[in-house]
């Protein structure tokens, strides 16, 4: 099934066959999992880059008609359908911000147009729509806080039934309409949330569910959905009551709570199969995940075959059939089916795969430290390595598929991803262990397996670059700053680098989350700021260092980097500097392929590696 839109004319891109393979994985077409419109299951949408910027598109499954539906210079990732399947809406930011809009436009084509008059320009906070007309749109801005408003059937303006200073959003809205599920954080821990189900009605409060007892326990729920059959009041939350991510049903109406005690290690999600009668379980455990149907009448667990790798999005289809993304490390993103079909299959050449990785356990500060590891293919070491650090915090790195890994292991370099404490997939405590002490302890897990890999004679002491984008640039310059002896080149892309600053600028969800992690504002806690921000440390940075950064980023803003980057400057030091026009990262291809063109071509200029063009 191909991408019937204007996508590129790959035999004009300079012989596809003579294009460098680290940038193949880039350019290839590729699709993410489609969503489907619960009242109209063949009407779907999904994000494809198969134009060179990542877009919308909508999927006329009985038709096989596909066709683009936003086209936006900076790209466009964020959208649903309504539950009748008649209109696909998107949010509409600028330039990458994240502030903006929502808009909408008929599944057929059409003009597009605002989706709620009345609403200005915000962060997203959420967004419900009912069957019934019913409308939830949760928001945030630096003066309000947050926000959430409904719309109900036949009246036109919005109505703002929820705000508080603290993040907060909206999580579901049950079938019928009646009820709406919000997420809130109002004990100030914004790391866990307490839940909220009002009545669409009044907006009066039926049930409150908090596990934070008054944020001294530090236990987080969160909505997985209303059950999707009419009439019933049970809302699938995830909750950490023993120490890790896992599901339950609550009937909020009862005020009833079904554990489901899944025998299962790591974190488990789960959404409702259509019909509501079974649960599709997605069990992510040591970097990587599988998926499971749970019959709630027989509490029975049972097995959906997939391919080892990562399943990174699932979804139950009402015919019984389960459609997921599926990768590896080695292999490349497929939708997939259990009926042995290829759901989504983009024109144009296919992805070149990478090398699988290799699991290593290193005994940290704070316990044992989980590593992936991906070898070239030719030499034996040891090897200039990349240490590349996630973002997040509260993300993992997995066995799936990432063009940017594989452009270093194409040149010849070794890639070392940790999954350092503040990670999730290892327990509650795990992810919550870098409370206070922010940045520091994940680089004590970093520097533990960096000292293995020099052990080990996988990695060339002299040639190792540390690398990270978002909090992984974080960690980058914070790295370089604490550590200057272990690193001989830095790499930061969209990173905190002022802490103080940037938390002047940043969203107010952002301040929010610093708040949690550093135990108050710069103001209540300066000394805290001080010792977890790369500033402090940046007269002490002894490699090369490459910073990239997006003059819109809300989330890493630019003033920070430069209040950096002068002080690099002033004393000397080895550095550059690539600003781009966007936000927190790039949907169009050619921009990401140049921003890891320059940090293959830094690190090949001071390490003396193999070009970017090699």
């Amino acid at each position: 099934m191909g991408v019937m839109t204007e996508s590129k004319d790959f035999t004009q891109i300079p012989a596809w066959e003579q294009t460098p393979v680290w940038e193949q994985r880039f350019r290839a077409p590729r699709v993410s999992l489609p969503e489907w419109a619960e009242e109209a299951p063949d009407r779907s949408l999904f994000v494809s880059n198969a134009t060179g910027t990542y877009e919308l598109y909508a999927w006329d499954r009985v038709s096989g008609e596909q066709r683009q539906v936003t086209d936006r210079p900076n790209g466009t990732t964020d959208g649903t359908l309504s539950p009748d399947g008649a209109w696909i809406w998107w949010f509409a930011d600028t330039d990458g911000d994240e502030f903006g809009v929502w808009m909408r436009q008929p599944f057929a084509g059409g003009a597009d147009e605002p989706a709620v008059p009345g609403l200005d320009a915000s962060y997203p906070g959420g967004l419900a729509i009912g069957r019934e007309g019913t409308l939830v749109i949760g928001r945030s801005t630096d003066e309000d806080g947050s926000t959430v408003h409904l719309v109900r059937p036949g009246a036109g303006a919005p109505v703002e039934i929820y705000r508080h200073r603290e993040s907060a959003g909206v999580g579901d809205l049950s079938h019928d309409g009646s009820l709406i599920a919000i997420e809130h954080t109002e004990h100030g821990d914004a790391m866990h949330s307490a839940l909220r189900v009002l009545r669409a009605a009044d907006a009066s409060v039926l049930a409150e569910l908090d596990d934070t007892k008054g944020g001294t326990e530090e236990l987080g729920l969160a909505v997985l959905g209303f059950a999707p059959v009419a009439g019933d009041s049970r809302l699938l939350v995830g909750h950490q009551r023993r120490g890790r991510w896992e599901p339950m049903l609550w009937d909020v109406a009862a005020g009833t709570e079904t554990d489901l005690r899944l025998d299962l290690p790591g974190d488990v999600s789960a959404e409702w199969y259509p019909d509501g009668s079974g649960l599709l379980i997605v069990h992510s455990f040591e970097a990587r995940s599988e998926l499971f149907r749970y019959e709630i009448a027989t509490r029975a667990l049972v097995r959906v075959e997939t391919p080892a790798g990562s399943v990174s999005e699932a979804t139950a289809r009402p015919d019984g059939s389960v459609e997921y993304l599926w990768s590896s490390a080695a292999e490349p993103p497929v939708v997939r089916s259990t009926d042995g079909s290829v759901v989504l299959d983009p024109p144009g050449p296919k992805a070149p795969p990478s090398v699988p990785v290799e699991d290593v356990w290193v005994d940290g500060p704070g316990g044992r430290v989980h590593a992936l590891v991906q070898r070239p293919t030719e030499g034996e070491g040891p090897f200039p390595t990349v240490f590349e650090v996630h973002g997040g915090p509260a993300w993992h790195d997995s066995d799936a598929f990432a063009s940017g890994p594989a452009a270093w292991v194409d040149h010849g370099y070794a890639v070392v991803r940790v999954n350092y404490r503040g990670s999730t997939g290892y327990g509650r405590e795990w992810t919550d262990a870098l409370k206070h002490r922010v940045g520091l302890i994940e680089l004590e897990d970093v520097e533990a397996v960096r000292e293995w890999a020099v052990s080990s004679g996988l990695a060339d002491p002299t040639r190792l670059v540390l690398s990270g984008g978002s909090w992984g640039g974080y960690l980058t310059l914070l790295g370089l700053g604490t550590r200057p002896d272990s690193w001989a080149v830095g790499l930061a892309a969209v990173p905190v680098a002022d802490y103080v600053t940037a938390y002047e600028d940043e969203m107010e969800a952002l301040k929010a989350l610093d708040r949690t992690l550093l135990g108050g504002s710069p103001e209540e806690v300066p000394e805290r700021y001080a010792a977890s921000s790369p500033l402090t440390y940046v007269d002490a940075v002894k490699a090369p260092v490459h910073i990239s950064a997006g003059v819109n980023d809300p989330r890493c803003p630019i003033r920070q980097i430069d209040n950096y980057v002068d002080r690099l400057a002033a004393r000397g030091a080895v550095h550059e500097v690539y600003r781009y026009d966007a936000g927190h990262g790039s949907l169009v291809v050619e921009e990401r392929i140049k921003q890891v063109a320059l940090d293959l071509a830094f690190a090949a200029k001071h390490l003396g590696t193999r070009p970017s063009g090699a």
